[in-house]
């Protein structure tokens, strides 16, 4: 049975975490399926944007306890092949060229923290609990850490990398980990809305854009960025894109995108 449903309209594709019964978790296949997923719609042309969403009261427990059982037994070599199967899962969810969004329904432990850290933005319910529960095990969010402090900051990555607290979807807006969080019978109008702002935006300035953030976030503002910079908006500048967007604005019509 597929861990995953995949579904394409209206220009967004919804990849679903199809495992209720088990909170969601993942294990080795549902990480292969993930990755699978992700890779697969980077290349679709008819696809702007993506959803990360999730079938009953949990969005993501993290790992599978029969996937853990087996992990006790591994060796460090073994230990680092799985490990580098789940960074090249949120290697391939953050690099997606497409705008990426976790529409968050409900709990989110441990390793989908991740998850959803590793989308672009995420909207959640005003009832899903977080948490980074690691170290109560006696491990670290070592995997998932890179993107977790990216989208939580420093800050509260040293209190909840440390603690393993439970906080609840307010807390998560507040350290910037969610974008919204909504009552569940609006989700999917403020998911929608999102939605509608990144299909109607140009798609090759949104892939720019994407990339603009993770090439410039956390870096020194020193000659070499400022460069970049200024080749990024001359480049886009010159691209098709670029030009028809500008001209569309200027003779007051729709760009040939929409």
């Amino acid at each position: 049975m597929a861990a995953l449903h995949i579904a394409k309209q209206d220009r967004v594709l919804t990849i679903t975490l199809s495992r209720p019964e088990v909170r969601n978790a993942f294990n080795d296949e549902v990480i292969a399926e993930i990755t699978q997923a992700f890779a697969q719609a980077a290349g679709l042309d008819d696809v702007r944007a993506v959803v990360l969403a999730a079938e009953g009261p949990a969005f993501c427990a993290g790992a599978d306890l029969n996937w853990m059982r087996r992990m006790a037994d591994y060796t460090r070599a073994e230990n680092l092949a799985d490990a580098g199967k789940l960074a090249e899962m949120l290697r391939v969810i953050y690099t997606c060229p497409k705008p990426t969004l976790a529409r968050v329904q409900g709990d989110v432990f441990a390793g989908g923290m991740g998850l959803v850290a590793a989308c672009d933005m995420a909207v959640s319910v005003d009832t899903a609990g977080y948490c980074l529960s690691e170290v109560k095990l006696g491990l670290i969010p070592a995997t998932i850490g890179p993107y977790v402090i990216r989208a939580m900051g420093a800050r509260a990555a040293h209190r909840y990398f440390l603690t393993a607290e439970r906080f609840n979807a307010a807390e998560a807006l507040r350290i910037g980990f969610v974008h919204e969080v909504v009552t569940a019978d609006a989700l999917d109008a403020k998911v929608d809305e999102l939605l509608k702002a990144l299909v109607s935006a140009s798609p090759n300035a949104v892939r720019a854009g994407k990339v603009l953030v993770q090439d410039v976030a956390g870096r020194d503002i020193d000659a070499a960025l400022i460069a970049r910079t200024v080749e990024g908006i001359a480049d886009i500048r010159a691209s098709a894109e670029g030009k028809e967007g500008v001209q569309s604005f200027l003779q007051k019509r729709k760009p040939s995108w929409l």
